[in-house]
């Protein structure tokens, strides 16, 4: 696996680094040798907040996490990833073994209403569209803890939208024809 560990407004000492390495080196065994773990800890108001993200050709996993001290924020990371890999173990591993899972991962845009008719758009996310059935797509979203998840439906060919609704069931937006 690769490691890029990010300071923000904050330096990074060696041993937090070695840390970094030996708490994630125990999913090692999970992804293969191009897997890529992105560390990025940042410092606001007494508060550092650690986020790792771990990318592996069609899972992506996601986890954050905000204490005092950064050694505690990456063992709590460390324990969220842990959840999230056991909880979708079974899943994954049948998707994984069928080579039936490609997917992608969508990254919310954010956007602000300046004006009342104006709207700029401050960040824009590219990303490659593979075929995924529905219950792949939910998954996918889940994993990376986003309320709605964009994909290209297998069965259709069409790009679809997955969407968490308020009551926890789910919601699929498709194209009329």
């Amino acid at each position: 696996m690769k490691y890029n560990i990010i300071g923000r407004k904050v330096n990074l000492k060696d041993n937090f680094k070695e840390r970094v390495y030996k708490k994630l080196g125990k999913f090692e065994k999970i992804y293969s040798d191009d897997a890529e773990a992105t560390v990025t800890v940042t410092l606001e108001k007494n508060r550092q907040t650690v986020e790792v993200t771990i990318r592996d050709d069609s899972m992506m996993y996601r986890a954050e996490s905000t204490a005092l001290e950064m050694n505690d924020a990456l063992d709590a990371v460390v324990d969220i990833l842990g959840g999230q890999i056991r909880k979708n173990k079974t899943k994954l591993s049948k998707k994984l073994k069928s080579d039936s899972l490609d997917s992608y991962f969508a990254e919310e845009s954010d956007t602000e209403d300046l004006l009342e008719e104006d709207y700029t758009v401050v960040r824009t996310k590219t990303f490659s569209v593979k075929p995924l059935s529905v219950e792949e797509a939910i998954l996918q979203m889940n994993l990376i803890g986003h309320e709605f998840f964009m994909f290209r439906n297998a069965i259709t060919n069409e790009i679809n939208v997955v969407y968490k609704r308020k009551n926890g069931k789910y919601g699929l937006l498709e194209p009329e024809n």
